[in-house]
């Protein structure tokens, strides 16, 4: 599932999940007709328009694959889909069965195909932001693990770091003051630090931290942790 990010503004993520996962010998399927996982419905309390959209996720990853995922947010949606529950009980346990085959990404990698280091090389200091919908899974700590065994790669402690960059989806949009503030407080203590890359697994977060910094004129390079682990494939020259 490529996400609306990844459809808006972040392809090389969806690609490099693609990527990623047929290098360790998955087989990809792309449902054509996926669109949105129903959370900016959800979260502004539009809960009928949300219902609509997560009906048709259903109906468009009908089957029994592991459904992954590039981002802890629309990964967290699908896990807690059936607080939508549908129009009627029989619809419930579709719900709760998509919500059991969701993986976000890095922990797909490291839970369900037990990949525990990664191959290649990454010389740079990186700021690894945990974003508020790893919580409750093995993301945060999957994509650590997985970072931190790249050769050269140093993962940086900063302060305050399991604190939310201010986004919060629609947050972000009715609060636009106080997000800003928030995101702009991540960035000071991001930048302490001095790191080579801000990365991240929620795209919403990179997206808001990095605006936020270039409109200071201090742009700080962010990246995906599925892009650096593809990078440092093609580096190794494991893939193109």
């Amino acid at each position: 599932m490529a996400t609306c990010l990844c459809d808006a503004f972040f392809d090389d993520v969806a690609r490099a999940t693609v990527e990623v996962l047929e290098y360790l010998g998955c087989e990809v399927e792309f449902p054509e007709g996926q669109t949105c996982c129903g959370q900016p419905a959800f979260n502004s309390g539009d809960w009928p328009a949300a219902r609509k959209v997560l009906r048709h996720l259903v109906d468009t990853f009908k089957g029994g694959e592991p459904i992954i995922v590039p981002s802890g947010s629309c990964a967290a949606m699908l896990y807690h889909g059936s607080l939508l529950a549908f129009e009627h009980e029989t619809d419930l346990p579709e719900v709760e069965k998509v919500g059991q085959r969701t993986w976000e990404v890095l922990d797909f990698i490291v839970s369900g195909l037990g990949v525990k280091q990664w191959e290649g090389a990454c010389e740079k200091k990186m700021a690894f932001h945990s974003s508020c919908h790893l919580r409750g899974s093995n993301s945060a700590e999957a994509a650590r693990l997985l970072l931190g065994s790249l050769r050269g790669a140093e993962i940086l402690p900063f302060k305050e770091q399991e604190q939310c960059c201010g986004f919060g989806g629609t947050f972000s949009v009715s609060f636009p003051a106080i997000s800003a503030d928030m995101g702009l407080l991540k960035l000071q203590n991001i930048r302490e630090v001095k790191p080579d890359l801000l990365v991240a697994a929620d795209m919403s977060c990179l997206m808001h931290l990095r605006g936020l910094s270039e409109k200071q004129g201090n742009p700080v390079p962010v990246r995906h942790a599925i892009q650096v682990l593809r990078d440092a494939l093609v580096a190794e020259g494991k893939l193109r």
